[in-house]
């Protein structure tokens, strides 16, 4: 158990934290909000020790037989860091966002039990060693997200609750049939950069092209791939804290991420392409993320054009990893952090625009930069992004794509990807320009809920705090995409060494 105990304390600096939480009377608010920010600002702290350890090449693994032949496996490398610290950081501020924003509301021990049992099997499969271990932290992750979907109790949220779980559980016994059909066949082996599937080509090629249909279709519900998507619009109706994190952190990325594991470190990208497995994966890719982005011009909900923007954008990360060479995996793994970070922004800012002043459409928007100026501006930067523009994460993310696709030569993605910008530019400005020139015809309703003001701040400041924090991550880590320990640097790291790639241009 080679540095065990550090993967095991940061599962249980949530899981500790959530469980007690459970138990507290509501009207133990100073107590719940050490439990939430001690466990959030705990887990960071440890993330970044393992961050520095990796780094210094330390290993970290920890083991538990399950029954015989298959473990519970928990490991570091560098691509599981990268999930796991973007989970650390986006939750920490995600915490603080949902403490402003659920004050005085009700169930609140129930939510943040919950919330803290969903980021701990978001880490969980972050850090999961194989497939079986990713299997139960994704399960657990689905039936923790469930109970925050459902969170308000209305009709509403109960349908949508119930369309979650008719997706996410069907697509789970898929996933589940395959991974137990893959351990059949191969043994319960570890993530291996470049797969261990090799030596089954020759003999079940047909069986690997089928477990990996069965693959794509158990992690493509959570991805939000198309026709698997419907459920993630509907689901909207959870509070923001909860959209946020099922659209930056948790579900769609656990979706994506499984991906991601299979494609690289199950099959390998050689075999994957031998199989001719990663061509259908590519246009289903280019599909979704075109027909997301047609979604949302058509809908004047601004929670909701932020959904099907999300099927759009993460199928950006699916692209990237079917292209199948360096530049475009760095495009695609890249993505997962980018996208994050913009969505999440967006997110919270369409929180801050319905709790303060009941603004829940685009066509509502008139104006409110004037009174909403940071959180307008942090719209404006995510907006901005998701185009993606120069010089935020959401430029560098294209860029790669678009070097990967030449570089894969599929010359139709840059096709896809321009399509897509100018799609983007279409349902993500008229909300900008609205919000910056537009003229109120009526007073706002203001403060619209106590805890939104009064205040010197445009909301409350720990609505405030995270919208900005975010937005500025947004452009930092564009700004100085070619620092060594910047996302962009991180994800080339991960490419050269643990894909055994070449050295490349960038």
């Amino acid at each position: 158990m080679d540095g065990g105990w550090l993967l095991l304390a940061i599962l249980f600096s949530s899981l500790g934290p959530g469980i007690a939480i459970f138990f507290l009377p509501e009207h133990r608010q100073g107590l719940r909000t050490a439990l939430n920010l001690g466990g959030a600002g705990t887990k960071l702290a440890l993330v970044g020790v393992l961050l520095a350890g990796v780094l210094r090449g330390d290993e970290y693994r920890f083991s538990l037989p399950l029954m015989p032949g298959i473990d519970l496996v928990l490991a570091a490398d560098a691509l599981s860091l990268l999930f796991a610290s973007l989970s650390a950081v986006l939750w920490f501020v995600t915490t603080v966002y949902a403490i402003g924003y659920l004050e005085g509301s009700p169930r609140r021990s129930r939510f943040f039990g919950f919330f803290s049992l969903c980021v701990s099997a978001t880490v969980g499969i972050a850090l999961s060693g194989n497939l079986i271990t990713f299997l139960i932290f994704y399960e657990i992750l689905t039936l923790a997200t469930w109970p925050l979907v459902v969170h308000r109790g209305t009709s509403a949220a109960l349908r949508a609750g119930r369309l979650y779980l008719a997706y996410t559980l069907t697509s789970g016994l898929v996933l589940f049939t395959a991974i137990v059909w893959l351990t059949l066949l191969a043994g319960a082996e570890g993530f291996t950069p470049g797969g261990y599937l090799d030596g089954l080509a020759e003999t079940h090629a047909t069986t690997l092209q089928i477990l990996f249909v069965l693959l794509m279709i158990g992690f493509g519900v959570k991805a939000a791939l198309v026709p698997l998507h419907s459920w993630l619009p509907i689901a909207m109706v959870a509070p923001a804290p909860v959209s946020a994190l099922l659209h930056a952190v948790a579900v769609v990325k656990a979706g994506a991420f499984g991906i991601i594991r299979v494609v690289n470190d199950v099959y390998g990208t050689e075999l994957a392409i031998e199989l001719g497995l990663t061509a259908g994966l590519l246009v289903v890719a280019a599909i979704t993320i075109v027909y997301g982005s047609i979604q949302a011009l058509r809908t004047d909900d601004l929670k909701q054009r932020l959904a099907f923007s999300t099927i759009s954008q993460v199928s950006y990360i699916i692209l990237g990893v079917a292209l199948a060479g360096p530049l475009g995996i760095i495009g695609g793994l890249v993505h997962l952090v980018h996208q994050g970070i913009t969505k999440i922004t967006l997110f919270f800012c369409a929180g801050n625009f319905a709790e303060t002043l009941g603004i829940h459409r685009i066509s509502e928007l008139d104006g409110v930069g004037r009174r909403m100026p940071l959180t307008m501006l942090a719209f404006t930067l995510g907006a901005l992004g998701m185009i993606g523009l120069p010089p935020l994460a959401g430029f560098v993310t294209k860029w790669h794509l678009g070097l990967g696709a030449l570089e894969a030569g599929t010359p139709w993605v840059l096709g896809v990807l321009v399509l897509s910008s100018l799609l983007n530019a279409a349902y993500f400005l008229p909300p900008v320009i609205r919000g910056w020139l537009g003229e109120r015809r009526e007073p706002w309703h203001e403060p619209l809920q106590a805890h939104a003001g009064p205040t010197r701040f445009e909301t409350h400041w720990m609505l405030l705090f995270p919208v900005v924090f975010t937005a500025a991550l947004g452009l930092l880590v564009g700004l100085f995409a070619g620092l060594g320990l910047s996302p962009l640097g991180w994800v080339s790291l991960i490419v050269r060494r643990d894909y055994s790639l070449p050295e490349f241009g960038l």
